[in-house]
């Protein structure tokens, strides 16, 4: 019998530091904010450069503006495809093509081959596909250009998808799934938008492991057939070239481009009926913070009020002059981040949001001072003072957009895109200045509505100031659980369960029998492990106590000091060299894992309610025949054993490990050196896999079963 948790082992590689959160950040004395009154600086007026503009013959729109500078040149091409495309059973699909489409290589050269060929000429290539767009993008040396730009043809008209880089992009995508609720500002912003936008439609949708799987490389040649067509791709040029060369350069690299489809229908609005708010928690015992995030629905960048709604924002929550800071982490000293906008987007509403990083004693104070200053908004006019700097301050920021001729082409491709007017620069500029005080108050009443807002605090409620619930709607718990992969499971049928059984039962009489397994109370061991990993070798003394069938004590000696973990399978707690924590839910249900894989409960599965035992297959051990059976619970853990055809030995196990910072890892362990003890065969020596690679050796040196031990005893501190 061997416990050897993953989530120790990963501490004991570096993790521990991780496991830390850092203390809440000290409320600075307020640095005196700029006079309200100050004098700005007349704005310099938005040049609009000629842009040439071209249709080719096979429909592929083109955008040209010469700047004779610096001898470089640019490429950039906006391509009408997203997301927001995807079906929802293969989420990622758009972002896993765009990736690849560039990393994959051609069917000619292979993505390392062209990294290296662009890294010789100082060039780039780069693709992507986000929510409302994809894009295909080049930088080159002006002497370098017809070599670039035919590598820049070649990856956008001819991309091969090797699968080795499809798995690695998978890959990479599970570490970043198995990551997501490392940072607690990141889930309640996460949360909120999901929440805001529903996830019944693409804009609140989350990718999940199950996804991955079932996105094929199949998949991703046919999402870039229908959306990589001429007549879909709008490639702006800017640099040192003649505009009638370099037309006649682009039209020969694409001229026999043409992959026909029909046009690519509008994006999908968001759902019309958007939840009625609600106050959301997601419960963290490992943090003393609180990340508050509220809002609702925003709007459209056309829409008529939008400047007036940018101003009233501004005002409220945008950098130290606002009300937010000004008032929270200011006067109140709650927050040192806090700050709030009306969001809008090109062709979706965007998100009225307000959010704050609070120390957890003032979690519900700052969520009412937030709420107060949202009410005040509706309730009277905001000064003159406040105008005056909010219309100054996005002014300044957005000529910005404009300050190069570069970013003036990349805007202007970007209104055309979305088939906004030609002339909303200006147009916006104007309607900024034109707002007024009593616009801004109109606009707050109409658009701001405290009675729909969703709310999302993520932190530990037994630390918070009041109950949530004193915000005054009840508290609806959220589950960020990550669902695991999907496994393998095994054909069930009755010849499947009759033989599944009956290799469990000679495995169960080879182990020691059913009456003395069940006698099993307790267990203590003592073992020496040495762990391998990315930091390198590390040896482990472990002393490990069990009450069954859910309580566990294990104190690990490392060379930098003392880890003791403690659960009784429903909380628990972690001690370290750096003090003591609970233990985070994540870890528990790893513990409740390796409870379940237990070699004494395991092996009397067959008369538990909810587990199922099947026979898989026969197969070759080394020099053994083994018979593969697999033991699940319903819609739970399941493993698989490998037990010798003949004696009934437990050769191996194996199953998918839990990930704290990356994929779930494909888990081998295998056992040796089996010795008696209270008439029960134990294997003293254990070597892990994961992923067909050593990862962990344990040699028990000394084994007791049925000493008396108690729960209590185990959580002593």
């Amino acid at each position: 019998m061997k416990v050897l948790t993953f989530w120790l082992l990963w501490l004991c590689l570096g993790g521990a530091a991780a496991a830390q959160q850092a203390g809440p950040a000290p409320v600075r004395p307020a640095s005196t904010p700029r006079e309200l009154d100050a004098r700005y600086q007349p704005l310099k007026e938005i040049e609009i450069p000629q842009v040439q503009t071209h249709t080719l013959p096979n429909g592929l729109r083109l955008y040209l503006l010469e700047d004779h500078t610096l001898p470089v040149i640019r490429g950039r091409a906006l391509i009408r495809t997203g997301n927001l495309f995807e079906s929802p059973d293969k989420i990622g699909l758009a972002e896993m093509t765009g990736a690849v489409l560039r990393t994959g290589g051609t069917t000619s050269k292979t993505g390392d081959q062209l990294d290296q060929e662009l890294e010789s000429m100082a060039a780039s290539v780069e693709t992507g596909i986000g929510e409302t767009s994809g894009q295909a993008s080049f930088f080159t040396l002006k002497e370098h250009l017809d070599k670039v730009l035919a590598i820049y043809a070649d990856i956008v008209r001819h991309p091969a998808f090797r699968q080795e880089r499809i798995d690695l992009f998978k890959n990479q995508s599970r570490g970043a799934i198995a990551r997501r609720n490392d940072d607690p500002a990141q889930i309640a912003h996460r949360e909120f938008a999901n929440l805001v936008y529903g996830k019944d439609n693409p804009y609140g949708w989350q990718q999940e492991y199950e996804h991955l799987d079932r996105i094929t490389r199949a998949d991703l040649e046919r999402f870039y057939r229908r959306y990589f067509f001429p007549a879909n791709f709008m490639l702006a040029v800017y640099g040192d070239f003649q505009a009638s060369e370099m037309k006649a350069r682009i039209e020969a690299a694409f001229q026999d481009w043409r992959n026909p489809q029909p046009p690519v229908p509008p994006f999908p609005e968001v759902r019309k009926s958007p939840p009625q708010g609600g106050l959301y928690l997601v419960a963290k015992e490992d943090v003393n913070q609180t990340n508050i995030w509220m809002g609702h629905l925003g709007g459209l960048l056309k829409d008529e009020d939008y400047p007036a709604l940018q101003v009233m924002g501004d005002i409220l929550g945008a950098g130290f002059p606002s009300r937010l800071m000004q008032r929270v982490r200011t006067r109140l000293g709650y927050a040192y981040n806090v700050g709030g906008s009306w969001g809008a987007q090109y062709n979706h509403r965007g998100l009225f949001a307000v959010q704050a990083g609070t120390k957890s004693a003032s979690t519900v104070k700052a969520a009412k001072a937030m709420l107060e200053e949202i009410e005040r908004l509706r309730r009277e006019e905001v000064t003159e003072a406040e105008m005056t700097t909010a219309k100054q301050t996005i002014l300044n920021s957005f000529v910005f957009n404009f300050d190069t001729r570069a970013k003036t082409l990349n805007r202007l491709l970007i209104y055309e895109y979305w088939s906004y007017p030609k002339d909303f620069i200006f147009q916006y500029r104007q309607r900024i200045e034109a707002v007024t005080r009593q616009d801004v108050l109109r606009v707050s009443q109409k658009y701001l509505r405290p009675g729909e807002l969703t709310i999302v605090a993520v932190g530990k409620p037994a630390d918070f100031d009041q109950p949530l619930g004193e915000l005054g709607l009840p508290v609806i718990p959220l589950d960020i659980t990550i669902p695991q992969p999907a496994q393998d499971k095994a054909q069930s049928d009755a010849q499947s369960l009759t033989l599944g059984r009956a290799a469990l039962e000679r495995a169960r009489n080879w182990a020691g029998g059913a009456d003395r397994l069940a006698a099993v109370r307790d267990a203590s061991y003592s073992a020496k492990a040495q762990l391998t990993g990315p930091m390198g070798s590390l040896a482990v003394q472990q002393n490990t106590r069990i009450v069954f069938p859910s309580t566990l004590r294990q104190e690990n000696d490392l060379p930098f000091g003392k880890i003791i973990v403690y659960t009784d399978g429903k909380g628990g707690w972690m001690k370290m060299p750096q003090g003591q924590s609970p233990l985070p839910g994540s870890q528990l249900q790893q513990v409740r894992g390796e409870f379940f894989r237990m070699n004494e409960t395991l092996l009397l599965s067959d008369r538990r309610p909810g587990r199922s035992v099947n026979f898989v297959r026969k197969q070759k051990t080394g020099d053994r025949e083994a018979d593969v059976i697999e033991i699940a619970e319903q819609d739970g853990p399941q493993v698989r054993l490998l037990l010798d055809s003949v004696s009934g030995e437990i050769l191996s196990k194996q199953y998918q490990g839990e990930a704290l910072t990356g994929p779930p890892p494909k888990v081998e362990e295998i056992f040796e050196d089996y010795r008696e003890v209270m008439g029960i065969r134990v294997a003293f020596k254990t070597i892990v896999m994961q992923n067909d690679k050593k990862f962990a050796e344990s040699q028990i040196t000394e084994f007791r079963y049925n000493t008396g031990l108690k729960p209590e005893d185990l959580a002593k501190p």
